[in-house]
């Protein structure tokens, strides 16, 4: 019966907030018949920032998924054979592709959503040099991302920076307890350290430059589902692109879905996530940019062998992307 309620709340609220085209169907043509399959599976990790994601769960049975099931798996990977779709990293998918994991590239999805903090005696990314950074492990998304924010800005990683990894505790409660100077926040971390004026953010890749120019998350397929099932392929993109402009339009509505829904705790953290993250730059930026913006900077640190250009021409198509952008064209 809750399951229901909350399918019944997030239809009439996409009903009232003046939403109908993301409702409706899409008018069957030669090109497009029927999904071949009406099973889609895709990740459940935290992150509110990932929210078309699990919001998009109604929209795609309005695209003729039956069977959708969000799968528990480690945050920030495609796990092939358990999941068919993720919304995930730019360079969480980069290192993944070049391990050699057959993933397809369709979209990117939204911008920003991870914040640097820092105590109040560092201004900038330039003063982190002789400081220490806490990260969940070595090699983790955070210390993938500040290691490119330190080279960015003519710092040695290596040397500039005392990196403090202890995968049993989170960074956030080292920095909290004061043990660590600076770390890479995702949400609701940043939103809970503003709301107890703990430390400063000292970089915001929603509005600081050039982080803000690149998407941070991409959608990412299972390049065998892809290939075998292009029309259902095609039917989840859009549902989760229709589920990016919800954000974008309503935060409110799609905030309370997700902490209705079990994807987060706090409407109040989640509210102010979706706020402040643009959902509504899939039809302007080119992924292709922020995939080569990511993939020269983990290539220059060694942390990828593969070159841009292969990466692109292997591992992309954005066939259904310039799709949708037409059909979907506001």
């Amino acid at each position: 019966m809750p399951t229901l309620q909350t399918r019944r709340r997030f239809m009439t609220a996409l009903s009232s907030a003046g939403a109908a085209g993301l409702l409706r169907a899409p008018p069957l043509q030669a090109a497009e018949e029927t999904p071949e399959t009406t099973t889609v599976r895709l990740t459940k990790v935290p992150g509110i920032c990932l929210a078309p994601q699990y919001v998009a769960e109604e929209l795609l049975r309005v695209e003729g998924f039956t069977d959708i099931r969000y799968v528990d798996v480690p945050a920030g990977v495609l796990p092939l054979g358990k999941v068919d779709f993720s919304q995930a990293y730019a360079a969480n998918f980069l290192k993944q592709i070049d391990a050699g994991d057959p993933i397809t590239l369709l979209s990117g999805v939204h911008v920003g959503c991870f914040e640097l903090f820092a105590n109040e005696a560092i201004h900038g990314v330039h003063d982190l040099k002789g400081k220490t950074v806490g990260v969940q492990a070595m090699g983790s998304l955070g210390n993938t991302l500040v290691l490119m924010m330190a080279a960015q800005v003519g710092l040695d990683p290596d040397k500039d920076i005392h990196w403090v990894a202890d995968p049993a505790v989170k960074p956030i409660e080292l920095f909290t307890q004061g043990q660590i100077d600076a770390f890479l926040g995702f949400p609701p971390e940043p939103q809970d350290l503003r709301a107890q004026h703990i430390g400063r953010m000292i970089l915001n890749s929603a509005t600081d430059r050039p982080w803000s120019q690149y998407f941070c998350c991409l959608l990412g397929g299972d390049r065998e589902y892809v290939r075998k099932y292009p029309v259902a392929t095609k039917r989840v993109l859009r549902a989760i692109l229709k589920a990016a402009d919800l954000c974008a339009s309503d935060p409110a509505r799609a905030a309370r879905s997700l902490v209705d829904r079990g994807f987060t705790a706090r409407y109040d953290y989640a509210l102010q996530s979706v706020s402040e993250l643009p959902y509504d730059k899939w039809r302007e930026y080119d992924p292709e940019d922020t995939l080569r913006f990511y993939a020269l900077r983990l290539h220059d640190a060694g942390l990828i062998k593969s070159s841009p250009n292969k990466i692109i021409a292997e591992s992309t198509d954005w066939s259904f992307l310039n799709e949708l952008r037409r059909e979907l064209k506001a």
